[in-house]
């Protein structure tokens, strides 16, 4: 399977970001990239199956319900472009994307500024963040990183993060201590209010 259509594919279910209704949602197209579970108001897809979500069973995720997004659906909302400069080579990079409290929106979840997010990547590497911080520093889900898609392997396909050099407190760190909060490849967020 190509890259791209993989990619494509783990947003087309994030099509209706303003709708809060019970009732499932269209499920994924294409290959999901990003599950999302916990406190939802709807979903598209059924509970954890230890079989099929292998990976989620390795790190001891579980589920009745959940929501998920192909590469597409995350295309299909508001991109965000930003310019931080990255801890891995010390320049600055575009990296493109929807504001993660809108990814979390396309479930119909409303969230409240006292709730969570536990934003887990593939490597296991798990991170709480606080919505409050999410909102404030205007976290993205990165889908591109200098005009193309992010790769497996790399950086993505998706990567949870920030601009930290627009804020002060952030930007006057190292910048190998600004992005502790930002999981890269990531591919679950965990709702809770």
């Amino acid at each position: 399977m190509k890259k791209r259509h993989f990619l494509g594919a783990a947003v087309s279910a994030a099509a209706l970001p303003g709708l809060a209704c019970a009732a499932p949602a269209r499920a994924a197209q294409g290959p999901a990239l990003l599950t999302l579970t916990g406190a939802l108001a709807r979903s598209n897809r059924g509970p954890f199956d230890p079989l099929l979500d292998q990976m989620m069973h390795k790190q001891k995720i579980s589920f009745d319900k959940a929501f998920s997004l192909d590469f597409n659906a995350l295309l299909a909302l508001p991109a965000v472009a930003i310019r931080p400069t990255l801890e891995y080579d010390g320049k600055a990079h575009a990296l493109r994307g929807p504001l993660l409290l809108d990814v979390v929106a396309a479930s119909g979840t409303r969230l409240r500024d006292d709730g969570k997010l536990l934003l887990r990547a593939v490597d296991g590497y798990a991170v709480a963040l606080p919505v409050a911080q999410a909102r404030a520093q205007r976290f993205i889900v990165a889908t591109h990183l200098d005009g193309k898609p992010m790769a497996l392997g790399g950086l993505g396909p998706l990567w949870a993060v920030y601009d930290a050099d627009r804020f002060p407190d952030m930007a006057a760190r190292p910048v190998a201590e600004r992005f502790g909060a930002c999981p890269w490849a990531l591919y679950h967020i965990e709702v809770t209010t």
